[in-house]
């Protein structure tokens, strides 16, 4: 009895982290779902699948990039400085007077350029590197992808990606977000993955391949574009989180429940190889991405 009851309490417990409900070719219910920004401010809790990496904008630039300047100590002590000598040259001539001929004090402005040398020397580091953050941003959200737009695949841009959506990848494909496989060419619906790029491993391609495998539900079931298009299955898991190899979930279709796990996942950035075509749906997207 006790043991069963166990069971029930560690059901129970599973159930309740499994907060990410999303429904297959469903966008409005998907869209439905909320969550607080700020007292009686929301948002949609599931967000777009456009990334953002870089740190500035046009207008947030220059007090965004001074105020980090200015958390650096030295560059603090040099501008209080700076504005102590100011102020007792402006506002106390004869004791500036006798503090100069005293102790050599030096004007402020000889402080005070090259600091200003060296905040735009940062900046200007700063602002490059940004630049070319915009730029990958950009050529990674507009890269092409499959999507299934009513009963067949179009080419559509990552950055249009919401999840719920159903993506079609074919060999050399990166994988746009994180989803789940549902089914592929190959036999029982397998699918091999390149997961270098993600994994930081500086190792060759046939040692680093993975296979990731469809449910069997879903490999026997959805075997056309027909089917894919009038599917309404709903997979109910975890919120995004670190743990990038790890995944616990179900799918739930026609009043069933299937147990998932991160071999039915793939994740955003691998590559597709050694399969020919293989079919997702994306749970995590954007910066939510697990």
């Amino acid at each position: 009895m006790g043991s069963l009851a166990g069971r029930e309490n560690l059901e129970e417990e599973k159930n309740s982290v499994f907060t990410w409900e999303v429904k297959a070719n469903d966008r409005a219910y998907n869209n439905q779902f909320k969550e607080k920004i700020f007292l009686c401010l929301w948002r949609n809790k599931y967000k777009d699948n456009i990334i953002h990496t870089a740190k500035y904008n046009f207008f947030s630039f220059l007090p965004l990039n001074l105020y980090e300047q200015f958390h650096c100590m030295s560059n603090l002590y040099f501008l209080l400085i700076i504005i102590l000598q100011a102020y007792i040259t402006a506002n106390a001539p004869k004791f500036a007077d006798q503090i100069t001929a005293s102790y050599q004090l030096l004007p402020w402005f000889t402080l005070f350029i090259p600091l200003v040398s060296l905040l735009v020397i940062r900046a200007t580091r700063d602002l490059v590197d940004d630049i070319g953050r915009h730029r990958s941003d950009k050529t990674i959200n507009n890269r092409p992808c499959r999507m299934l737009v009513g009963k067949s695949f179009l080419w559509r841009k990552w950055k249009n990606l919401c999840v719920g959506d159903l993506v079609c990848l074919h060999k050399d494909n990166i994988v746009p977000a994180d989803m789940l496989l549902l089914a592929s060419t190959e036999p029982s619906s397998l699918c091999y993955v390149e997961t270098a790029d993600i994994d930081g491993l500086s190792v060759t391609r046939e040692t680093n391949l993975k296979f990731r495998q469809a449910p069997m539900v879903t490999h026997h079931e959805l075997t056309n574009v027909r089917k894919m298009a009038s599917f309404q299955g709903k997979v109910v898991c975890e919120e995004p989180n670190s743990r990038m190899h790890h995944f616990v979930g179900c799918l739930e279709w026609d009043g069933k429940k299937y147990p998932l796990d991160s071999g039915h996942i793939l994740l955003r950035g691998c590559k597709i190889r050694n399969t020919d075509t293989c079919y997702g749906m994306v749970l995590y997207a954007g910066m939510a991405a697990g």
